[in-house]
């Protein structure tokens, strides 16, 4: 079937054949068809959705497109975790190292920011000379030797996703639940994984808005990996405001390793400690999640968390000595902060509108080329729930190029909504899943 027949057929609501869709990933993976031509079949697919059929097909041809890693001779069962995207979301920093002090092999190829929400290659680059772009030959030492591995998409690890993965950020194809599980499970069935935590992200903040969205993708992923020969647990979690107080890069690399000594905040240190844990019981390295949960506060108390991170580091190129010295990170130049205009109770953030805010800033990517800022971002000094008077700081900008500033300021201070009465508090983890 040509491109067009193809897009057309979609478009149309028809049923693909499996060797029609691997053959129109194969002629995009190698050039053969365009951009434009797979735009338009991405925006068919959003619409049109895929059946259990087409979607193990897609999925398939994105894994077998490149280079599918064996970890065999990496003792214990290999567990990853994958996020589904937010705003301050920072998880995956302290998850992998903590799970590989705990004795769980963490192999992770992880994702750059996709339309408001961050990347966690982005945030590790911010480390000064962390590499990402390693060797698979590295790759599969580290994972050996240190017991973790961070690194992005290779050339020969499912080529057709990378492609894709950029191009669906600027196409407005990125909240589509068969592209979102074809890539993420592609990507992650590549990296030679035995079992995967996925953490699937619910409200403004996330892909996915209601729980109904996320418990159909969080079982659309359980099922392929099923099919797959994967263990794969998922947790729905609360994205209705972004996760700790740090949102950019470098500022959130400082939070995670905080995490790591105990001193992050609760949402962002419960959330780690929940899909952490599931790794573990994964894993083999804990019987229970009450037994995996006293290991990883173990962990942190005894230090031998952020020294695992630490070697990461070290072993990625990466200055170690940034994880206990801040100012070795990237430093934003000034900070201005967001006054309240009015009294009561932080009711809402409109997440989506923090994590925008944040590209605008220059935090995030506008276009596939664009250049990041590692050292800009938000602190929030008030989050949902707690009390704010007329002029106290709700947001601190912190900023190298004042051009952005002021509309950055009037886009955060439209996302926060208060009131005369505190909201009930939300449960953190709305579902476990697998």
């Amino acid at each position: 079937m040509r491109p067009y027949e193809l897009i057309k057929a979609k478009r149309d609501g028809n049923r693909l054949e499996p060797g029609d869709i691997r053959a129109f990933i194969e002629a995009y993976t190698s050039g053969d068809v365009a951009d434009y031509q797979m735009s338009a079949l991405c925006m068919a697919v959003f619409f049109r959705g895929l059946d259990a059929v087409e979607l193990g097909a897609w999925t398939r041809a994105m894994l077998e497109s490149g280079e599918v890693l064996d970890l065999g001779d990496v003792p214990g069962v290999k567990v990853d975790k994958h996020s589904t995207g937010g705003v301050g979301d920072k998880v995956s920093l302290s998850l992998a190292p903590l799970a590989a002090a705990c004795g769980v092999p963490v192999p992770m190829i992880s994702g750059r920011g996709l339309g408001h929400t961050g990347g966690t290659l982005d945030k590790l680059e911010s480390i000064p000379g962390f590499k990402v772009d390693l060797p698979v030959s590295d790759y599969r030492r580290l994972v050996r030797e240190v017991g973790c591995c961070l690194i992005g998409q290779t050339a020969s690890v499912a080529p057709a996703d990378k492609k894709l993965y950029a191009l669906r950020d600027v196409t407005a194809t990125v909240d589509c639940i068969p592209l979102i599980c074809s890539s993420i499970m592609s990507k992650k069935l590549a990296e030679g994984i035995d079992a995967l935590v996925l953490d699937v992200k619910v409200g403004s903040g996330a892909f996915m808005k209601t729980v109904e969205d996320a418990r159909l993708l969080a079982r659309t992923m359980i099922g392929v990996g099923a099919e797959m020969g994967r263990k794969v647990t998922a947790l729905l979690t609360d994205m209705n405001q972004p996760l700790g107080r740090a949102v950019g890069n470098a500022l959130e690399v400082v939070e995670a390793v905080e995490m790591l000594r105990g001193r992050a905040p609760a949402d962002y240190t419960e959330v780690t400690l929940a899909l952490t844990a599931e790794m573990l019981v994964l894993g083999g390295r804990a019987a229970s999640l009450a037994e995996a949960r006293q290991k990883l506060e173990r962990a942190v108390a005894d230090g031998s968390a952020v020294r695992k991170l630490q070697e990461i580091v070290q072993a990625q190129g990466g200055d170690p000595r940034a994880i206990d010295d801040y100012s070795r990170l990237p430093q934003a130049r000034a900070q201005v902060d967001v006054l309240a205009t009015e009294e009561g109770f932080v009711t809402g953030i409109q997440t989506e509108a923090v994590g925008l805010a944040a590209v605008a800033l220059g935090a995030g990517r506008q276009r596939v080329d664009s250049r990041i800022d590692p050292a800009v971002g938000f602190t929030l000094l008030r989050k949902v729930g707690e009390p704010v008077k007329k002029g106290d700081p709700l947001v601190r900008i912190h900023y190298n190029d004042p051009a952005p500033v002021e509309d950055v300021r009037a886009r955060l201070l439209a996302a926060y909504t208060c009131g005369p009465r505190a909201p009930e508090p939300q449960p953190l983890i709305l579902e476990r899943l697998g």
